[in-house]
């Protein structure tokens, strides 16, 4: 019982430390698509939970079976984020500053492909708590990561819902905003791996 109560807070403490990055994302998400309805949140915040559930159990293989490979990849973490939330982030600024008309509302401002690669970039990360997790048993990091997909999508759709009901209120700038936060996120992860 003790085991799986520590289990479990240990999830905890790491689905909510590594799901802020995601929270933000999905702020953004929130604030560039005000309209987004029911199922499309629980797809973004379900494609967030995923990640963060995956790349600690792909980190906790690499740990417990590849170890060498993994800390020669584990250097270029803050640069792949980097890239990818500037890209997605400066995109959906000139997707924003570029708009003509009214007609684009009707579709996703983030698509499903970018909707990935902003899965991949906030979850990156998670690939070192695999170390973290390295003298667990198969069964305990699967419960570990599960626990962290949980709160993952639980913190997103937090994060949808206020990004939401903030892009309402913001909808001819929201565009702008939740591009200025994803290269913010990618900044902060870069400049947080050097210190």
């Amino acid at each position: 019982m003790w085991l799986n109560f520590g289990l479990l807070a240990m999830g905890a403490a790491l689905g909510m430390g590594l799901a802020m990055d995601a929270f933000s994302v999905s702020l953004a998400n929130g604030l560039n698509e005000p309209k987004m309805g029911k199922g499309r949140m629980c797809t973004i915040a379900g494609v967030f939970a995923f990640f963060q559930f995956a790349m600690p159990i792909i980190g906790w293989f690499f740990v417990t079976r590849l170890t060498s490979i993994f800390e020669a990849f584990q250097k270029f973490i803050p640069w792949i984020a980097l890239i990818l939330l500037c890209y997605i982030g400066g995109s959906m600024i000139y997707e924003s500053l570029s708009k003509k008309g009214d007609d684009e509302d009707e579709k996703p401002a983030v698509g499903f492909g970018a909707l990935i690669v902003q899965g991949i970039a906030t979850s990156i990360d998670a690939l070192s708590v695999g170390f973290s997790i390295s003298e667990y048993t198969w069964y305990e990091a699967l419960v570990c990561c599960s626990v962290i997909a949980v709160m993952t999508f639980a913190i997103c759709m937090g994060g949808l819902i206020v990004g939401k009901k903030s892009g309402t209120k913001l909808a001819d700038k929201s565009g702008i905003l939740g591009g200025g936060i994803l290269i913010l996120i990618g900044l902060y992860v870069f400049i947080k791996s050097f210190i």
